[in-house]
C-alpha cells in the first residue's frame, strides 16, 4: 500500500553576525542555534510555514532557485535527510493525508507566536509605498486572526506551557484548561504509570479528538500564528 510524506520547518531564523563580521544565517530551535549553509537555508526556508510532501518541496525549491542561484552542495533529496537528521525538518508519514499529517504534528511542539505591531507596520509600508499596492488591500495585514473554537483553545493552552500536538489532543480529551505549572501539566497529563513524552502521540491515535486539534494546529501554523519547536 503507498504512503504519504510530508515535511516542514521547525524553529525559527535568525541573523548572526560571525567572527569575520559577516552575517550569517542561524535556525534556533528550544534556545538552541543550528548554523546552516546557502542551500540548507533555502531548503528550510521553502518548508516555514508550509506542509509539503516531496514533489511539493521540489516545485517551491525551484521557485526560489529561479530567484536566486542556490549553490548545489548536495541533492535535494540529501540536503533534505541531513535537514531531517539535525532536527531542523520534521517528517510524517501515513496510508492517508490525514495519518501523515498526524505523524508530522504529533510529537512537535507548538510555540505560539506573539503579535509585533511595527513588524506588521512596516511590512504595510512596504507594500504600500515600495510596491504600490493599495492601502485597502494592505490594511488585511491589521486585521485580527479570528481563531476557531479548537484553534482558540490550542493557542490558550499553549502559552500556559509548551506543550507537543498530542499532548494538545490529550488535553481536550480531558477537557484540560490549565496546565499553567509543571505540576498541573504532569497531574493532568502523565498522572499514570504508562504515559511518556515518546508515547503519547501514539497513545493518542484513537482520540476522538484527535483530527479535530491537529488540524487546528496546522490551520495556525500555515496562517503563521504558531512555530514548532522540539524538546
Amino acid at each position: 500500500m503507498s504512503s504519504r510524506t510530508y515535511y516542514t520547518a521547525v524553529g525559527h531564523f535568525r541573523r548572526r553576525i560571525n567572527g569575520l563580521g559577516r552575517s550569517c544565517p542561524v535556525i534556533i530551535i528550544n534556545e538552541q542555534e543550528y548554523n546552516v549553509d546557502i542551500q540548507e537555508m533555502a531548503l528550510w526556508t521553502t518548508l516555514n510555514w508550509r506542509l509539503l510532501d516531496f514533489p511539493q518541496v521540489e516545485e517551491e525549491y525551484n521557485k526560489l532557485n529561479q530567484d536566486c542561484t542556490i549553490p548545489a552542495l548536495r541533492t535535494l533529496e540529501n540536503c533534505l535527510g541531513r535537514l531531517c537528521t539535525r532536527g531542523l525538518v520534521a517528517s510524517g508519514t501515513g496510508r492517508t493525508d490525514f495519518e501523515a499529517l498526524y505523524d508530522l504534528l504529533g510529537g512537535l511542539y507548538v510555540s505560539p507566536l506573539s503579535e509585533n505591531l511595527l513588524r506588521r507596520l512596516a511590512a504595510f509600508l512596504k507594500l504600500t509605498v515600495l510596491r504600490g499596492i493599495p492601502a485597502s488591500q494592505a490594511r488585511k495585514l491589521f486585521q485580527k486572526d479570528q481563531p476557531s473554537e479548537e484553534e482558540a483553545q490550542v493557542m490558550a493552552l499553549s502559552r500556559q506551557a509548551l506543550l507537543s500536538t498530542a499532548e494538545l489532543v490529550k488535553c481536550a480529551e480531558l477537557g484540560v484548561r490549565d496546565v499553567s505549572t509543571d505540576e498541573k501539566l504532569m497531574d493532568a497529563l502523565y498522572n499514570d504509570n504508562d504515559t511518556t513524552s515518546d508515547n503519547i502521540p501514539d497513545m493518542m491515535l484513537t482520540a476522538k479528538n484527535r483530527e479535530r486539534i491537529t488540524t487546528a494546529v496546522a490551520n495556525l501554523y500555515l496562517r503563521q500564528q504558531i512555530i514548532f519547536q522540539w524538546v
